[in-house]
């Protein structure tokens, strides 16, 4: 057997019977049908529907009352240690849930809402360590990038350029995309996987800050165009009311290959140019592409018939684009300056601010998932309308007092943020036909890079000017509010919905 599998025995006292329960085949997180037994006293179970690549539950009448032995093996690559504990609580608990036509009563609350078959479950932690990659390359130069201009010597202005640059270079993406669209996305992923970290890496040698500049214009949107096409495949291969749900799980994943590229920040206080350092660890992600080059399938939408070189829809692209750009005229400067905020005005040393942004962003993961069930449960509009604005005000104080409650609200901005991602990320794939699918999420990331750029440039130039960066910062955040009124005017519920009931054939 293998040494992934996992073994769960109970003895189940008489008082109270609990036969009913136990002879029951299951329907809860795996559905179950019974097997014929020679034995006598003896019930065989295995899975019809489920997230298992092995399961074998059998139930024994003893002299002691019922033994149940469950054995299972999660199918579920890189994060099945995540879900190891709920799944064996889950396993060991007593009250089988009978099937239920058209509901699943068992489900448990950390679960998505619809059964995940193994495969499925296969490719969400293909796509989770995938997306883990995609952050550290997108994570690296924001996290660096301080100490790389004072080592180069270089201001504020070089250093919003600098960032503007490396944010234009998302045009690298637009062939990627159109291509995912034309040959399949697993190809394009496979190679992106192997080249984001190759070229980021090369950071680690570069002689001057214009040419660590040129690396990272490439790397990172190679990054990026990773990041929107495991998005792209997560909508064409999970269920209706799992889309939500995956990408929280995909974020949570995002947030740790961040808080990697984070923690190696205490690199940088061995010397002036000890950042190179931190560029060098980028090469460990290699290992998850010989991962994703063995085991990662096409994504069945894009195998079944439909339609090619299908036109964009104007009107949703528009209204996409706008979200995009209002939310990252915010989001991408005060993600970019926070070290430098944190460095400069609050005398956070690497090791500091390493701390400092892993226990606020780190634990606001918790937001995600949250996030992730409040859209696919009670609709996406509501949850962004609500958690925007508040994750914007929040993360805005963070930027203007120091002490306990700039720590308190960095903490709450990001776990309101933490609840709007996946509810506005889910939108940019499931208002566009499988046709061109990748093409718009390569589009719409180049419109949130642009309002990157808009609020990377802004922000430099007026910290240079004399403002504070909070003042810059409450300016900027009034693009929440646009999104916000974008998404309640015109962008329709999504949850509950096929991708195919939301999109011409």
């Amino acid at each position: 057997m293998s040494a992934s599998t996992r073994t769960v025995v109970r003895v189940w006292p008489l008082d109270p019977d609990p036969s009913s329960d136990l002879l029951a085949p299951r329907h809860d997180l795996i559905v179950e049908e019974r097997l014929d037994a020679d034995e006598p006293d003896v019930a065989h179970f295995r899975q019809l529907e489920g997230p298992f690549t092995e399961w074998r539950r059998t139930v024994r009448w003893t002299s002691d009352g019922w033994s149940e032995r469950t054995d299972y093996r999660l199918a579920i690559p890189w994060f099945g240690w995540l879900f190891a504990l709920p799944v064996r609580f889950f396993v060991a608990r007593r009250g089988h849930e009978p099937g239920r036509p058209g509901s699943d009563p068992g489900m448990p609350w950390w679960a998505p809402r619809d059964r995940l078959d193994a495969r499925t479950a296969a490719i969400l932690g293909l796509l989770a360590a995938a997306a883990m990659s995609s952050a550290f390359v997108n994570t690296l130069f924001t996290q660096t990038v301080t100490f790389a201009a004072d080592d180069f010597g270089v201001g504020d202005t070089a250093i919003g350029i600098a960032g503007s640059i490396v944010r234009v270079g998302i045009l690298i993406t637009i062939p990627l995309a159109v291509l995912a669209d034309r040959v399949g996305r697993r190809s394009v992923v496979v190679t992106v996987a192997w080249a984001a970290p190759i070229v980021t890496a090369l950071g680690a040698i570069a002689p001057n800050f214009p040419l660590l500049v040129a690396t990272q214009a490439v790397g990172r949107p190679l990054g990026l165009a990773l990041d929107f096409l495991i998005a792209v495949i997560a909508a064409e291969e999970m269920p209706r009311n799992t889309r939500a749900y995956a990408v929280s799980i995909l974020a949570m994943a995002s947030g740790l290959g961040a808080g990697i590229a984070v923690a190696a920040l205490p690199l940088t206080d061995l010397g002036e140019s000890s950042w190179r350092f931190v560029y060098l660890i980028t090469l460990i992600w290699l290992v998850v592409a010989i991962d994703i080059t063995r085991r990662l399938p096409e994504t069945r939408r894009f195998i079944a018939p439909h339609r090619e070189h299908v036109a964009i829809d104007r009107r949703r692209f528009a209204l996409l684009a706008g979200i995009a750009v209002g939310v990252n005229l915010f989001v991408a400067p005060a993600s970019f300056f926070q070290n430098r905020y944190l460095d400069e005005i609050r005398g956070l040393s690497g090791s500091g601010i390493a701390v400092f942004t892993l226990a606020t962003a780190t634990p606001a993961a918790l937001g995600l998932v949250l996030g992730g069930q409040l859209a696919d449960r009670q609709g996406r509009r509501r949850v962004i309308a609500v958690a925007l604005p508040v994750a914007a005000t929040l993360i805005t104080v963070s930027f203007s007092v120091g002490g306990s409650i700039m720590w308190i609200s960095a903490f709450a901005g990001g776990l309101a943020g933490g609840v709007a991602y996946p509810a506005l990320a889910v939108y940019r794939s499931e208002l566009f036909p499988t046709g061109n699918r990748g093409r718009a999420a390569g589009l719409l990331t180049v419109a949130a890079l642009l309002g990157g750029v808009i609020g990377l440039l802004a922000t430099g130039s007026l910290l240079d000017a004399g403002w504070s960066h909070a003042a810059v910062m409450a300016m900027l955040a009034s693009g929440q509010l646009v999104a916000v009124a974008l998404v309640l005017g015109g962008l329709p519920e999504t949850a509950h919905r096929e991708l195919e009931d939301l999109n011409p054939r």
